[in-house]
C-alpha cells in the first residue's frame, strides 16, 4: 500500500539558489544549470518502476486480502466462531485500506503544479496515516462487539471454521515479507505501513485459531475462549493502528531522515570541486524521496557568478548520486565566517 510519491526528478519546482547571508531562497532567481531540471533517464526509469511496483503490490494485496475476509466471514458466520468473524472483519478493513493506498499512489503520482510546487508525495503519507486510524477503528469495533457477546448463550463453532485462518496466516506471511521487502526498497511507508497490518493479521489469525481450538477442544471448559480471542484480535490491531499513526506522523512532522542518507548527502556535496564545507544540512521526505536545504561553505572571494555554477553543480551532483533525493536547494556561505554575528 503506498502511495509512490513520485516526485519525479524533472517534474519537481525550479529550486532557486541563495547567495550571501541571507535567508534560504532570499534574493534569488531559478537555476539553471548545465543540467537543468531533468534527470537523468535512469533515475526516471527507477521512480516509474517504483510506482508501477506499488501499485502491483496494492492490487494483490486487496485480492488475497479480499478472497481471505469472504471465507473468514462466511466460516465465522455459518461455523458460529466470533474469533474467526472478528478476523473477518479486520481482513475487510484491509482490503479498503489497500484500495485507499492504491488512490494514493494514483494522487501522489502526479507532477508539480502551482498549488503543489514539491508535487502530491505527501498524499503517499496521509494515505499511511488513514490505514492506521483506520485499523485503530475497526480494532477498538471488534474488541467492543466481542466483549458484548462474552456473556450471551450460544453453541460451540464447527471444525470447519479454523480453515480460513490457517489460510490467512500462510497467505499473509508470505505476503507480509514481501510488502516489507518492497516499501523499504521503494521509501514507501503506506506498503511498509501495509505490511505491518499483515503481521498483525498473522498474530490475529494465530490468536483467533488458538482460541477456537481452545473451545472445539473443551466446549464446556472454553466455551468463552472463542469471544476472548476475538476480543485479543481487536486490541492486537488496535495497538498495531497506533503504532502506524505515530509514523506517519513523523514523517508530516518534517523528520529528519538517518545520520547515514545525511552523511551521503555531505559527502555528495563536498565531492564538487570548489564545495569547502556544508556548514547545514536539512532534509524532509515528500512521498517516496526528500527535498534538501543545503548551506555550501565556498571561498569567500569568489564572485557571485562562480559561487552560483558551484552551487548548482552540487545540486546536480546530489541528485546524480542519491536516486532518493527530489531536489537540492542550495545556499552559499563564505567558507570560514560561519561566526558572523553569531551565525554565518
Amino acid at each position: 500500500m503506498s502511495v509512490i510519491p513520485i516526485a519525479r526528478i524533472g517534474q519537481v519546482p525550479h529550486a532557486e539558489r541563495g547567495f550571501g547571508s541571507g535567508p534560504i531562497g532570499h534574493g534569488t532567481r531559478p537555476a539553471k544549470g548545465p543540467t537543468g531540471d531533468r534527470p537523468g533517464c535512469g533515475t526516471f526509469w527507477l521512480v516509474a518502476q517504483a510506482e508501477d511496483l506499488g501499485k502491483k503490490v496494492s492490487i494483490l494485496s486487496m485480492g488475497v486480502s479480499g478472497g481471505l475476509a469472504v471465507a473468514k466471514l462466511l466460516a465465522g458466520w455459518l461455523g458460529g466462531s466470533n474469533s474467526v468473524l472478528a478476523d473477518g472483519v479486520e481482513s475487510a478493513g484491509d482490503v479498503l485500506a489497500s484500495g485507499f493506498i492504491l488512490l494514493g499512489l494514483s494522487v501522489a503520482a502526479r507532477p508539480p503544479d502551482d498549488n503543489h510546487p514539491y508535487g502530491h508525495g505527501r498524499f503517499e503519507t496521509l494515505t499511511g496515516l488513514g490505514v492506521g486510524l483506520a485499523l485503530a477503528a475497526v480494532g477498538a469495533l471488534i474488541t467492543w462487539h466481542s466483549l458484548q457477546n462474552i456473556g450471551a448463550a450460544h453453541t460451540p463453532p464447527k471444525f470447519y471454521a479454523v480453515w480460513p485462518l490457517i489460510a490467512s496466516v500462510i497467505l499473509k506471511a508470505t505476503l507480509s515479507t514481501y510488502k516489507f521487502k518492497v516499501g523499504r526498497s521503494i521509501g514507501s511507508s503506506a506498503i511498509v505501513a501495509d505490511a505491518w497490518n499483515d503481521t498483525v493479521d498473522i498474530l490475529s489469525g494465530t490468536v483467533a485459531l488458538i482460541a477456537l481450538s481452545l473451545t472445539l477442544y473443551d466446549p464446556v471448559r472454553f466455551l468463552a475462549a472463542d469471544h476472548y480471542g476475538g476480543a485479543a484480535v481487536g486490541l492486537i490491531v488496535i495497538v498495531l493502528g497506533l503504532q502506524v499513526v505515530r509514523e506517519t506522523s513523523l514523517t508530516l512532522m518534517d523528520t529528519m531522515p538517518d545520520d547515514g542518507r545525511m552523511n551521503d548527502i555531505r559527502k555528495s556535496a563536498i565531492s564538487v570541486k570548489g564545495a569547502l564545507d556544508v556548514e547545514k544540512c536539512y532534509a524532509r521526505k515528500t512521498g517516496l524521496r526528500y527535498h534538501v536545504d543545503l548551506h555550501l561553505e565556498v571561498d569567500p572571494d569568489l564572485s557571485v557568478r562562480r559561487g552560483h555554477s558551484i552551487a548548482e553543480e552540487v545540486r546536480n551532483k546530489v541528485k546524480a548520486d542519491l536516486p532518493w533525493v527530489a531536489d537540492v536547494l542550495v545556499h552559499v556561505e563564505p567558507y570560514g565566517e560561519r561566526d558572523w554575528h553569531g551565525e554565518s
